[in-house]
């Protein structure tokens, strides 16, 4: 999608600081992080949210996932939070699926 943030980030048209990039999804920090560790992990095809996890893209979703493990532990994270607004309401300001992984603070429940 040509207007997509994140989706210009995947490409390389936007400067990012990466964390991690393979042929399904990459990794970067946020640029207003919520904790001390707080990156984002977002496949590289356009995919709008978690409503539109379906057959066809659930592997790299299940990819994305192993890449937020792999990363937790290669950064020493104990103890995180995986996050994915869904929709306006839920606070969702890039329609780009993306997962938040945010560490080194307490976490308050219920959240916001």
């Amino acid at each position: 999608m040509s207007d997509c943030l994140f989706c210009k980030i995947a490409a390389g048209e936007i400067p990012s600081k990466k964390v991690y990039e393979d042929d399904l999804c990459c990794a970067f920090y946020d640029i207003d992080p919520q904790a001390p560790t707080h990156f984002l992990v977002i496949p590289k095809e356009h995919i709008q949210s978690v409503s539109q996890v379906d057959g066809a893209n659930q592997a790299t979703v299940g990819h994305i996932f192993a890449v937020i493990a792999r990363l937790s532990k290669e950064l020493g994270l104990e103890s995180y939070r995986v996050v994915s607004n869904i929709g306006d309401q839920a606070g969702q300001s890039v329609h780009h699926l993306h997962f938040h992984v945010l560490s080194g603070r307490d976490m308050t429940w219920p959240p916001g």
